[in-house]
């Protein structure tokens, strides 16, 4: 369970390129430069003897285990690393107590770093306070899941939250770049080709560990890593697919059309090319929440709800499971009644304010709650509708430019067609038909 990472150790037994990649300096971590600038929590973490207890919440490979690591190494504190997927109650009380002893006999800080610290339960979270609060140990947790959701409160309300960001491509590739240069990497023994670092790139999907490994599996293959290599080392076939380019474009806009079209299993195949192509996920969420209203709306109501609950969904775990969510607002949008009535109505509404058709808001409407409105004349009149049969009672809303305009016009589709009945009858009587 004690992780010290001891350089005898580490030349016996060979360590994964992503091991032994890790930084040993703060800067050396590639990303995350908005936790790591002067005067930043993790700064002074680093800077200072105090202990210190925090959260780090991103998605994979984004350097959390880097970012403990570095604390300890570059404090000579004691590292000691323990996954919440096979430690119990035992397993924590044994390494807190280690750390006093070791606090209390050499004068020695611990940083007591547990992985997937959301999978832990109520009872293993609480047996973490007591080091917590009486600065047994430097806390780190690390998540890939919302901590206010996984996280017992006071052990969250004790720690700082520092929330990390998916590497961009650039990141990626500096972390690959260093790699294949570097002698604790593979020391500019093996040759990647241009074609064949974007092709890491796009596969990596901003995971830096991911990345490292499909590299070092080409690197066991040949000398010479071009993209067929790199496709066999990982098992999959090259998607071309310029994330700035055409093809960006011409999928993104087909992924759409098809779901427009209710071809659910075409929506699923343009879907797949852009996950493995590497394209942001929160990206395709966006577009899929758009198309909920732009293109579903009123048809199917509960098409954006599932929209929305796919992109926190992404949000919250990242990639490879987060596919699973995309592909459920995927094929419901896809199968769904269709209407643009919603677009339709906000573009004339729109389109009339752009015209010039405002109007003054009617003196009935007009906010009553400050002293002197009612000398003014706001608010009288006003007829509080829950106050009449069915909610409803007749009285001017729209201001007298565009009282007559018809901007929700509702379609005859799903669950749209009553909507539209009583939206006609409600119109009808408001406008005194």
């Amino acid at each position: 369970m004690d992780s010290l990472f001891d350089s005898a150790a580490e030349e016996a037994t060979p360590q994964p390129l992503a091991v032994r990649m890790r930084p040993r300096t703060l800067d050396e971590v590639i990303g995350q430069r908005h936790l790591l600038g002067s005067g930043t929590p993790l700064r002074r973490l680093v800077e200072s003897e105090a202990p210190m207890s925090l959260f780090l919440w991103g998605p994979p490979g984004t350097g959390k285990t880097t970012l403990a690591y570095v604390v300890s190494n570059v404090t000579k504190r004691r590292f000691v690393e323990i996954s919440a997927v096979s430690a119990g109650v035992k397993d924590v009380r044994a390494a807190i107590d280690n750390a006093r002893r070791e606090l209390g006999m050499s004068g020695r800080q611990t940083v007591l770093f547990v992985d997937e610290v959301h999978r832990f339960n109520k009872a293993q979270q609480d047996a973490l306070l007591p080091a917590v609060e009486n600065r047994w140990v430097t806390f780190i947790g690390a998540t890939t899941e919302n901590p206010y959701f996984s996280v017992i409160s006071p052990l969250l309300s004790r720690s700082l939250l520092l929330t990390l960001e998916s590497l961009s491509d650039d990141d990626v590739r500096a972390v690959l770049e260093r790699a294949v240069a570097e002698p604790r990497g593979l020391g500019g023994r093996a040759r990647l080709a241009p074609e064949a670092l974007d092709h890491l790139v796009r596969l990596a999907g901003g995971d830096a560990r991911r990345s490292l490994t499909y590299l070092e599996a080409a690197a066991l293959l040949a000398d010479d890593i071009t993209v067929e290599v790199v496709e066999k080392a990982a098992d999959k076939a090259a998607v071309r697919y310029d994330r700035q380019g055409d093809q960006h474009y011409d999928v993104i806009s087909a992924f759409i059309k098809s779901m427009r079209g209710s071809d659910a299993d075409a929506a699923l195949h343009y879907l797949a090319r852009m996950i493995e192509a590497g394209e942001d996920p929160r990206f395709i969420a966006r577009r899929i929440v758009i198309f909920a209203s732009e293109d579903v709306g009123m048809a199917d109501p509960t098409c954006l709800q599932t929209a929305v609950a796919a992109a926190q969904a992404v949000q919250l775990i990242g990639l490879p499971e987060g596919q699973i969510n995309l592909a459920h607002a995927v094929i419901h949008c896809a199968t769904a009644p269709k209407s643009n009535a919603v677009v339709k109505a906000i573009g004339a509404a729109v389109g009339d304010v752009r015209k010039g058709l405002i109007g003054q808001v009617p003196g009935h409407l007009r906010d009553a709650h400050y002293p002197g409105a009612a000398k003014l004349g706001h608010g009288g009149g006003y007829k509080y509708p829950h106050d009449f049969d069915h909610g409803l009672v007749r009285q001017d809303y729209a201001p007298e430019q565009v009282r007559d305009r018809r901007y929700y016009e509702p379609t005859r589709h799903g669950a749209e067609a009553p909507v539209a009945d009583r939206w006609a009858r409600i119109r009808d009587f408001l406008r005194g038909s």
